[in-house]
């Protein structure tokens, strides 16, 4: 069920009516919305609840288990044990196929059969999303930040509709005190269908148009378009990306406002940073977060001299690669953000480490054309890994690179639009920030009428602007 189609207006209208009738009655509202959450996901594969279910039950058990350990060492091997059970299911559905394959390819080359069966397994939608928030839960409970919730809040908190499916990335211990308090909240109705209508907007008009006029065509079969075609599909992809997840986090937190829930923003004018540690403060920020905290501290983090920091950083993000899809292009990817951040950290310390130089008579460098190389190094980066995240193989992000540099000639799918709506989808992020909260402020502020107005106006243009039918979301594929 994708958010901008008239089956989920229909369902999420009813499930809104019915959320807030049943807000008297907490035990009815969750049960509801447990169910609800069930419906929504068993549009794409009803077999798949009892996988759902399979988890919140397990993570439930454990959880239960490990707040009544009687020690710290029971304690941690109980989370150790949770953890790698959740890894486990996950890594059968998503990762099984990809290592078998490999080392099939590894074997074929000593003449050695390779010893297991390659199985054709369905990804479960949304499978790494549920999976990390399950982890989360565990993980906070052995730590002491968090109490078990019962066992219809956690169910409830894993099967929750508006980000189920493609984040963003919900902590327990930011969602289940909701459960309680969502009764009483003001609702900023204006800021809801602001998110909503802008999320229908990126995702259903400027992403759609990039993937169809551009990326699409270019990246299925590089080696027939020219290096200008190339280089515009790549920065075609940014922005497609950019505002296909984005649209998802503001149709979702819009949806979750609406049910009077509160989620934590995921993205904040990515293409803004000036290196790639800030580009991961703004970007997937609930998953950056997430990596932080469930994978980079444990390892270590920064605590324990150089080497073993650039180390954590650079396994941090090969791991990040690899959630992200069972292919060695996502592991290229991941390997080219972890090595950079490593090497950004490197010259940081380098440069801490000398004295400030004594230039008399000579004026310092222009702040502004410092923070411009940054930027244009760092976006660039950023451009160079999503080759390799959006090419299907090795083969195809290896074309597009090398008929970057060798393939002069005439770019007819470079045209005005493409380049206005990639330029425009840049420049936005160089607005001040808080520039989107005052609009969406000063919208609220409008008279209902005003707002429905507005509102249906909107929805007329993304309408008419937007092609037949909607791709699915990027994201889901994770």
């Amino acid at each position: 069920m994708l958010f901008p189609t008239v089956q989920y207006a229909i369902f999420f209208a009813i499930v809104l009516v019915a959320s807030w009738l049943l807000t008297p009655q907490p035990v009815r509202w969750k049960l509801f919305m447990l169910g609800a959450s069930y419906v929504f996901y068993a549009a794409w594969d009803p077999r798949f609840l009892l996988l759902l279910a399979g988890v919140t039950v397990f993570n439930q058990v454990m959880a239960l288990r490990i707040a009544a350990a009687d020690d710290d060492d029971r304690r941690r091997a109980l989370v150790r044990w949770t953890v790698a059970g959740d890894l486990a299911v996950l890594g059968w559905f998503k990762y099984y196929g990809f290592f078998v394959a490999s080392m099939a390819n590894l074997l074929a080359r000593f003449g050695v059969s390779q010893p297991f069966p390659l199985l054709e397994i369905v990804l479960p939608v949304g499978i790494s999303f549920f999976t990390f928030q399950a982890i989360s839960y565990v993980v906070d409970i052995g730590r002491g930040k968090l109490e078990p919730a019962s066992h219809l809040d956690v169910a409830v908190f894993l099967a929750f509709f508006p980000q189920l499916v493609a984040g963003p990335i919900v902590r327990a211990r930011e969602f289940l005190p909701q459960l309680a308090t969502r009764a009483g909240q003001v609702l900023d109705t204006g800021r809801a269908f602001g998110l909503i209508t802008a999320g229908l907007f990126k995702k259903v008009v400027v992403a759609s148009f990039l993937a169809s006029a551009i990326v699409d065509e270019v990246f299925a079969n590089p080696s027939a378009y020219s290096s200008g075609e190339i280089l515009v599909a790549v920065y075609g992809y940014a922005a497609q990306i950019y505002t296909d997840f984005s649209g998802y986090t503001d149709i979702a937190i819009g949806c979750a406002m609406l049910l009077g829930f509160t989620f934590p923003d995921n993205f904040n004018r990515p293409y803004a940073a000036t290196t790639l540690r800030d580009f991961w403060r703004r970007w997937h920020m609930t998953l950056s977060r997430w990596l932080r905290d469930y994978l980079y501290i444990p390892l270590g983090g920064s605590a324990h001299g150089r080497a073993r920091t650039y180390r954590n950083l650079i396994l941090t993000m090969l791991l990040g690669g690899l959630w992200h899809g069972a292919a060695w292009t996502f592991v290229a990817w991941g390997a080219l953000h972890g090595g950079w951040l490593a090497l950004e950290r490197y010259l940081e310390e380098r440069r801490q480490a000398r004295p400030a130089p004594r230039r008399p008579g000579l004026a310092p460098l222009e702040p502004w054309w410092i923070e411009t190389r940054r930027w244009l190094v760092t976006f660039h980066v950023v451009c160079l890994g999503w080759v390799f995240f959006r090419a299907e193989s090795f083969d195809v992000a290896t074309t597009m690179l090398t008929r970057l540099a060798t393939a002069p000639g005439p770019a007819p799918l470079v045209t005005v639009p493409v380049l206005a709506v990639i330029v425009a989808t840049i420049a936005v992020q160089f607005l001040p920030e808080g520039t989107g909260e005052a609009i969406q402020a000063q919208f609220s502020r409008l008279p209902l009428a005003g707002q429905a107005l507005a509102l249906a106006g909107a929805l007329v243009v993304i309408d008419a602007l937007g092609p037949p039918g909607v791709a699915p979301f990027i994201y889901f594929q994770f």
